[in-house]
């Protein structure tokens, strides 16, 4: 399986992480609430928000910095760390919003290799879908021969194959032929899912 790791982050007002640097890895953010504030060495500076992804790709070497920029409200993200296909390629950076009605009963496709559908690059074998399900909502993700996958709960309450999943829970997939996935609780969930080489 191809590396992944994967961290939540929860920044008080005016908090933040301060320059520091990485190498060769993939490393796409998804916002959950508030703002996200990004500076880097190749000269981006953005905002990323609910609903968007941004993926800078280290390479050679970067550093950047994340900072909550609301005097008043906190910022909710995930992060991951995705091991490249080959190491020192050139820094890059790449951020695109998807509108919540996109993602809405269905799994698009947020981040790939080729960029399909509209979605975000990654340097790897590696893809990356999202959805918003309300209670009842079903989706399916097809598993095919020699991958695996990770389902990432961001928000709210799903099943998986029978398995009940809230907020920042995960679930490998192995030997599986596909993703049963569908809507519980009383409110919409936000769930990720990501497709591997095994």
């Amino acid at each position: 399986m191809r590396t992944l790791r994967r961290a939540e982050d929860r920044v008080k007002p005016g908090k933040g992480f301060g320059t520091h640097g990485h190498r060769d890895m993939e490393i796409p953010s998804y916002v959950l609430e508030g703002e996200l504030g990004h500076r880097d060495s190749m000269g981006n500076g953005s905002t990323i928000r609910p609903g968007e992804l941004q993926r800078m790709s280290a390479g050679t070497g970067v550093t950047h910095s994340e900072m909550n920029p609301s005097p008043e409200k906190p910022v909710h993200f995930l992060q991951i760390w995705i091991l490249p296909s080959e190491r020192g390629i050139r820094p890059g950076y790449e951020q695109r919003a998807f509108p919540e009605a996109d993602r809405r009963g269905r799994l698009q496709w947020l981040a790939s290799s080729d960029g399909r559908e509209g979605s975000i690059s990654l340097h790897q074998d590696a893809a990356m879908r999202g959805a918003i399900l309300a209670p009842g909502d079903r989706v399916r993700h097809e598993i095919p021969p020699g991958r695996v996958a990770w389902v990432q709960v961001a928000r709210g309450e799903v099943s998986v194959n029978g398995h009940r999943l809230r907020a920042g829970d995960g679930l490998a997939a192995v030997d599986e032929a596909g993703l049963e996935i569908s809507g519980g609780g009383s409110g919409d969930a936000d769930v990720l899912v990501f497709d591997l080489a095994a």
